[in-house]
């Protein structure tokens, strides 16, 4: 069975073009994962131009509970700083879901777990 790699990064930004390059660098790392062998679930993709659109607690728990449906999760660089991207870690945690911070643990977990 394919592996669902949830991908967790900062989302938010000061302007619609920090947004966009959130996502950007978000989806980057789900062609990075899908080239890994397993199904990324990118949700800055999804909502991309939802922001503003329902109540922040509406996104926050939709996300988390995508999340709890996928069989890891791996963080964008520069995540430190994000309030949302560290629910989703400690969540993740908190689930017994693996978490990587790079793409060469994930692909090692793959290899481990495989891919199918």
């Amino acid at each position: 069975m394919t592996k669902i790699v949830y991908i967790a990064g900062p989302f938010r930004g000061l302007t619609a073009w920090d947004v966009a390059c959130n996502v950007h660098r978000a989806e980057e790392l789900a062609f990075a994962v899908a080239k890994a062998g397993a199904m990324p679930l990118c949700p800055h993709a999804n909502t991309r131009d939802f922001d503003g659109t329902l109540t922040d607690k509406f996104w926050i728990d939709g996300t988390l509970e995508l999340l709890r449906r996928c069989d890891a999760v791996i963080v964008v660089p520069g995540w430190e700083e994000s309030t949302g991207t560290r629910g989703e870690i400690e969540e993740a945690k908190r689930i017994g879901l693996s978490v990587f911070y790079d793409q060469c643990e994930l692909r090692a977990w793959l290899d481990m777990v495989g891919k199918k």
